[in-house]
């Protein structure tokens, strides 16, 4: 007798935007040229269990992480963030950066919490998802 096996899955989901300038390095065409976007993100948590009062985590909590992390970038030149000196700022480096340094923010807050993806639009059907490939 086969038996499957069904996971179960909460999973969580919050936007946000921020707005920055940048410019893309080693790159032929107007993106080249400095320029700005109104970026939109999404981020999605996970976790198998609910706590002890049914949430996954608090939502306040999410938006504040992520707040740490968008702030950094917000009405920059994003090729001066220090991250950025040497790492060109496309659309899937800026992804990375933000679920990398969110991760951080959000194991502080709880190491059962999963980051599921980030994913982050420049222009209006311009879109990166970053994944972990570890999940």
């Amino acid at each position: 007798i086969k038996k499957e096996y069904i996971y179960h899955m909460f999973t969580l989901e919050i936007k946000s935007s921020f707005s920055a300038a940048h410019y893309l390095r080693n790159y032929t065409g107007k993106c080249a040229n400095l320029h700005g976007h109104n970026w939109r993100i999404k981020v999605q948590v996970s976790k198998k269990e609910l706590n002890e009062i049914g949430m996954v985590m608090d939502f306040n909590d999410l938006k504040s992480a992520l707040k740490l992390v968008t702030e950094e970038l917000d009405h920059t030149d994003v090729n001066k963030h220090p991250y950025f000196k040497s790492i060109n700022t496309t659309c899937e480096n800026i992804a990375k950066f933000i679920y990398d340094k969110l991760k951080i923010n959000l194991n502080a807050i709880s190491l059962e919490v999963i980051l599921s993806s980030v994913q982050v639009e420049e222009n209006d059907g311009s879109i990166c998802i970053y994944t972990d490939e570890n999940l």
